[in-house]
C-alpha cells in the first residue's frame, strides 16, 4: 500500500528540514522553482500565467505530479489585466511587451532622481504617493499635481481632484483593484492544494536587501553605483530607513502561518557589481539586520545568492548557525562547501545551461560531483542555479531522478 499523500508531505518535509538544520537526512532532497516551465513541459503559453489562470493552474500541477520535487518555490504571477489597467511601467509581460511565450522582464529605471533623497528621507509618504507612482504606474499619473500631503492639514485639495483626469485615475485604480481581489481568488488556493496532495512550496518573500529594494525600484543599478561615491551618507540613510519597513512586511508571513520559510532574492552584492569593500559598507549591514530580523521572527531566509559570492563568504559565518537556507548561483560550490558547510544550509547549483543543452548524462555527472562534494555529511539540497524556462523536459527529470537514487545517506 502506497503512502497517502499527508505521509509524503511529512516525510518531505523532514527531508527538507534536516537538511536546512545541518543534520544528515535520508537522501540529498532535490528542489527547483519551476516558473515558466511548466509552458514548455505541458504546451501552453507563458501568457496564459498571466491571463489564464485555471489552463496555468493545470499546467503548474500536472508539473509537479510528474517530477515530484522535495520542495519547490511557487511564484503566483499578477493578473495581466491588472498590470494593462494600470499601465506598469516597470514591467513587461508575455503578451505585453514581450512574446506569449517568454518570460517577463523587469524595466529598471531612475524612478527617485539624485536630488530627491532628502525628499525621500523626510517625507516618504509623500515622495511616494506624488512622486513615485505616477512614475511606475500611467494610471496614476494625475497624483504628481497634488500639493505636498502635509497640506492635507489644512484641507482636501478638491481643486486638484475635481477634474476629469482624476476621475478616470480613481475609477481605473477601482477597477484595477477588483480585477487583483478576482485574480487573488483563484490562485490563493494553489499552494494549499500542491500541500494536500504531498508538496511543501514557499513562495511568499522574506523582503530583500535594502540596497537592492533602492536600486530595482528607485535609483536604478547605474543610480546606486554612482551613490556609492557621490551620495554615500544619503544612500546608507536610505537603506537604514528600510529596514523597519522589511520588517513590518515580515507580520504579514507570520500571520498568514502557512509558510515557513521565505525567499530573499539579492540582486546587486556579488562581484562584478561593487567591490568587497563597498559591499562590506553599502550591502551587507542592512541585510545582515534583515535577515537576523527574518530569522527572528521564526522564519527561515532562503536567500538566493545572484551571481558568485566566493570572496564574500566568510561574511556569511554572521548568520546564524542551521537558521539559513543558502541558494548558490555561480559561486565556487567546493569553496562554498570548506567555508559553509558546517554553518548553513547549501543549496544549488546545477547550471540551466546545462539542462537547456545538455545530455541527461553530463546532468548526472554534474549532480554526482556536487552530491560527492557539497552533499558530504548532509546540509545540501540539490537545485538548478536560476530559472528552468527553457530547459529539456528529460535533463530536468535526470537531476531529480538521479538525486533520489544516488543521493542517500547509507
Amino acid at each position: 500500500m502506497g503512502k497517502t499523500p499527508g505521509e509524503l508531505y511529512r516525510e518531505r518535509e523532514k527531508r527538507v528540514f534536516d537538511a536546512i538544520q545541518l543534520k544528515v537526512p535520508d537522501r540529498v532532497p532535490v528542489s527547483t522553482g519551476f516558473g515558466y516551465f511548466p509552458a514548455k513541459y505541458v504546451g501552453v503559453t507563458v501568457k496564459d500565467a498571466f491571463y489564464d489562470h485555471p489552463k496555468w493552474r493545470q499546467a503548474y500541477r500536472k508539473t509537479v505530479l510528474d517530477f515530484e520535487p522535495d520542495i519547490f518555490r511557487l511564484i503566483l504571477n499578477d493578473s495581466g489585466k491588472v498590470l494593462e489597467t494600470l499601465n506598469n511601467k516597470q514591467v513587461m509581460w508575455p503578451g505585453h511587451g514581450v512574446s506569449p511565450n517568454h518570460s517577463h522582464q523587469f524595466v529598471e529605471g531612475e524612478y527617485m532622481k539624485a536630488d530627491e533623497y532628502d525628499l525621500f528621507l523626510k517625507d516618504p509618504s509623500d515622495f511616494l504617493v506624488r512622486c513615485y507612482l505616477p512614475r511606475v504606474y500611467g494610471a496614476l499619473a494625475p497624483l504628481a499635481k497634488l500639493p505636498p500631503l502635509h497640506t492635507l492639514l489644512s484641507g482636501l485639495p478638491f481643486g486638484n481632484l475635481a477634474t476629469a483626469e482624476f476621475d478616470s485615475s480613481f475609477a481605473t485604480l477601482v477597477k484595477a483593484a477588483h480585477e487583483s481581489l478576482a485574480w487573488r481568488a483563484e490562485t490563493g488556493t494553489f499552494a494549499q492544494e500542491m500541500r494536500e496532495l504531498g508538496f511543501p512550496c514557499y513562495g511568499m518573500s522574506g523582503g530583500s536587501a535594502p540596497f537592492d529594494v533602492i536600486s530595482d525600484r528607485l535609483r536604478g543599478m547605474r543610480g546606486t553605483m554612482l551613490d556609492m561615491y557621490r551620495n554615500p551618507d544619503k544612500l546608507l540613510e536610505a537603506c537604514e530607513m528600510l529596514l523597519p519597513w522589511q520588517s513590518e512586511r515580515l507580520s504579514s508571513v507570520v500571520a498568514a502561518g502557512s509558510e515557513s520559510i521565505v525567499f530573499i532574492a539579492l540582486h546587486r552584492g556579488a562581484d562584478g557589481f561593487m567591490s568587497l569593500k563597498q559591499f562590506a559598507t553599502f550591502y551587507w549591514p542592512t541585510l545582515k539586520k534583515h535577515i537576523f530580523n527574518v530569522v527572528n521572527a521564526g522564519l527561515t531566509p532562503c536567500i538566493f545568492f545572484e551571481g558568485d559570492y566566493t570572496s564574500r563568504l566568510e561574511y556569511l559565518l554572521e548568520l546564524p548557525r542551521g537558521k539559513v537556507l543558502g541558494h548558490f548561483d555561480s559561486s565556487d560550490m567546493v569553496r562554498v562547501k570548506e567555508v559553509l558547510g558546517n554553518h548553513m544550509c547549501i543549496m544549488g547549483n546545477v547550471p540551466s545551461s546545462l539542462l537547456q543543452t545538455g545530455s541527461p548524462q553530463e546532468v548526472k555527472d554534474y549532480c554526482k560531483r556536487l552530491i560527492d562534494v557539497v552533499g558530504r555529511g548532509g546540509g545540501f539540497i540539490m537545485s538548478p542555479r536560476s530559472a528552468i524556462d527553457e530547459v529539456k523536459p528529460e535533463n530536468l527529470k535526470a537531476m531529480f531522478d538521479f538525486t533520489k537514487e544516488y543521493g542517500r545517506y547509507d
